[in-house]
């Protein structure tokens, strides 16, 4: 898991960037395909895009790298403001990070994040894909939104779950492999548990007395050598 902020954005970001590319592909392809080549009277999708000039978007039709370059910006601060911090919470209210397994908690986040991100970038995607060339009706824009909850809901949930996240956190582990590494040594330092913990002070016990041993007997050396000194003096 990230550590710090600047870990934070870098997962973020990643993150991001396969979802947007995934739902994309997603809204394209699996929800819209059928309907963008019998539109266009073509056997591709990627035909059917060219024949009507790009994807509608902002009442206008915009290449794919355009459109999926807002939906990352979007989705991008979207996720840094509200998504990853409101997440914690909430999976922190059910789950203890500092008991639960790792694996538990992760889950509970996943699942937060999803609930979410999901009716959140749905509703910011009804305004992107709303139809404005016909005009603008509030009744029509909620009903959208709820249409694109109701097929984003079980992709978003299975492809984070399953797919996208167990991606994220191995492409993250690559990258930042050294301070992991060193932030599982520095944790297998503290004690795991209440023994551990006792083993440890009795061992500090230990060590401390065996630095005021030692501090005695050098204590006691130099006490000699000025009495030495002294008796040569006289």
């Amino acid at each position: 898991m990230p550590r710090n902020q600047f870990q934070r954005m870098v997962f973020a970001f990643i993150t991001v960037v396969i979802t947007v590319h995934a739902y994309v592909f997603y809204s394209l392809y699996v929800v819209n395909g059928d309907m963008l080549m019998q539109l266009n009277q073509t056997t591709g999708v990627i035909a059917a895009l060219r024949a009507q000039g790009g994807v509608y978007m902002c009442g206008t039709y915009l290449p794919i790298w355009a459109c999926v370059l807002i939906e990352f910006c979007f989705a991008f601060a979207l996720e840094n403001l509200v998504g990853s911090p409101m997440s914690f919470r909430l999976a922190s209210r059910i789950f203890n990070p500092a008991k639960n397994h790792p694996m538990i908690f992760e889950t509970a986040i996943i699942c937060a994040t999803v609930g979410i991100m999901c009716p959140s970038m749905s509703l910011i995607a009804a305004f992107l894909y709303y139809p404005y060339d016909t005009g603008f009706n509030i009744f029509t824009l909620l009903a959208n939104w709820l249409k694109l909850v109701c097929f984003n809901f079980p992709f978003a949930y299975f492809s984070q779950l399953f797919f996208i996240q167990p991606a994220v956190r191995v492409i993250f582990k690559t990258l930042f492999r050294r301070d992991i590494a060193r932030r599982d040594e520095e944790a297998r330092s503290y004690p795991q548990n209440e023994q551990e913990a006792i083993v440890n002070i009795f061992e500090r016990i230990d060590e401390i007395q065996e630095e005021l041993a030692h501090e005695h007997r050098r204590r006691k050396a130099l006490e000699q050598d000025v009495q030495k000194i002294s008796e040569k003096d006289r």
